[in-house]
């Protein structure tokens, strides 16, 4: 017999719905507000037509590439608008910088230079007054996702927080306990659903969709029954490490069992010439050309580290590799000398072993360079898990749990971890790094890597390096 319902579900944007939604309305912003400068101003410095279709193409492609960069489309930034003011001025700046000095892809300059000005003036107004619309209707609370977990009570705080930090708009606002705790233990600001109340508290809450956490002694009987019910219904419900993996980019290792191979197809890339040829290519391309552009900063280097550092230039340590093999690896040597005399040891956020002069090495990513001459010689990529020290190699991978699966592709510059993850300086920041590594081994592709390239870039700009 059918289950009668009379919930509604309420409006939801996915995340990638909305980074769709903010790309798509960005370029129609921009081509919309200089239509409106052609049509009713003496504007003829950009027309957008079948005649001059290239300079519509560019223009787009110019600020695809930089709103990325920029961060236009990190969907927490792009809640603020005081922080969405600034990567727009940004982004439009860099854009009309590039689509001006190409004149042989771009229009000729025109002789009243003022046209400029009203070309830059009309893209920034165009995407403010559509991020301002952004921010107003589509992520204010009543769009937001309401969220019913299913789970241990071990685990429920924890989900509740994760999801939340990941997306804003993702808000879980009950949860029923599958074991037999207290419910004092939990948040208080979640709702106690009983099973018996389940689907009546969907209509009453407007719940969105049902989490399941896999509660590693199943769901009784009677929730199952209810969970199926609601299912043949059409209500959305769904797994917990499919749900954590999709919002936060990252693969949840803490709430896997023991049967993670079977959760964990590794990406055919691994196994894929044409995407193996292609990277070993870019990689090989990639470091020469960034070697050569060093040969032109080594004089102010060797000047800063003469004053700086006061010690050798480059500093070779032992790293862990693809399939668990050592390297030495290069790198400019950022600490006072005799920095681990008592041992290895992490490095922390603000370390006082780091020299002025190294510390601006590490920001801007500088003393990564000589690691192209790993990159060059196959023992590095330019994207991949970075490469750890054989000490706390053996350290971590008896605290935690498949550690070692990131050490099945080539260790990189820079990586997943690297730009979405926070300063690692403890077991439970790698952890989370470890997630994101293997984010990226499981989902590794061209268009992954190009992600990881633009948002490394990034890193650089806004000077996060570490």
């Amino acid at each position: 017999m059918p289950l009668k319902m009379s919930w509604i579900p309420k409006i939801h944007f996915e995340i990638s719905e909305r980074k769709i939604l903010l790309r798509l309305f960005d370029l129609a912003a921009i081509f919309s507000m200089l239509a409106f400068l052609v049509i009713f101003f003496q504007f003829d410095y950009f027309k957008i037509n079948s005649e001059r279709w290239e300079w519509t193409l560019v223009l787009a492609t110019y600020y695809s590439v930089f709103a990325v960069i920029f961060e236009m489309y990190d969907l927490q930034k792009a809640a603020s608008f005081q922080t969405t003011l600034q990567n727009v001025i940004l982004t439009v700046s860099v854009t009309v910088l590039f689509f001006i000095l190409t004149p042989f892809l771009t229009p000729v300059l025109p002789e009243n230079r003022l046209q400029i000005v009203y070309f830059y003036f009309a893209m920034v107004l165009g995407l403010l007054i559509w991020r301002y619309a952004y921010i107003t209707l589509i992520s204010a609370p009543r769009f937001n996702k309401r969220i019913l977990i299913v789970g241990n009570s071990y685990d429920i705080n924890l989900i509740a927080e994760n999801l939340h930090i990941a997306d804003p708009n993702y808000r879980v606002i009950g949860y029923i306990n599958t074991d037999a705790i207290k419910k004092d233990a939990l948040d208080r600001r979640l709702k106690a659903i009983e099973v018996s109340d389940l689907v009546d508290s969907i209509s009453k809450f407007s719940v969105s969709e049902i989490v399941v956490a896999s509660p590693s002694k199943g769901v009784g009987i009677d929730l199952y029954n209810q969970l199926m019910l609601l299912l043949g219904e059409g209500f959305p419900i769904r797994e917990y490490t499919q749900v954590y993996e999709e919002i936060t980019q990252r693969v949840p290792v803490q709430h896997v069992e023991r049967d993670f191979y079977k959760y964990f197809p590794f990406s055919r890339s691994n196994k894929n010439r044409f995407y193996l040829t292609i990277s070993r290519l870019f990689n090989i391309i990639f470091a020469i050309g960034v070697l050569i552009i060093a040969i032109f900063l080594l004089p102010l280097v060797l000047v800063g580290n003469m004053l700086g550092n006061r010690g050798p230039l480059l500093y070779f340590q032992d790293r862990v590799g693809q399939n668990g093999k050592l390297f030495t690896i290069l790198k400019l040597r950022t600490m006072v000398k005799n920095a681990e005399s008592n041992g290895a040891q992490w490095a922390q956020k603000s370390d006082r072993r780091i020299t002025p002069f190294g510390k601006i090495l590490r920001n801007t990513r500088v003393d990564e360079i000589p690691q192209c001459i790993n990159i060059l010689k196959g023992e590095m990529s330019l994207i991949g898990p970075r490469p750890e020290r054989p000490v706390f190699v053996k350290e971590l991978s008896q605290k935690i749990a498949f550690y070692d699966i990131r050490h099945v592709v080539k260790p990189g510059l820079t990586g997943w971890a690297q730009v979405r993850g926070r300063y690692v300086n403890s077991v439970d920041d790698t952890l989370e790094k470890l997630q994101y590594d293997l984010f990226y081994i499981k989902h590794r592709n061209l268009f992954l890597d190009l992600n990881i390239l633009l948002k490394t870039i990034s890193t650089v700009i806004y000077y996060r390096g570490q």
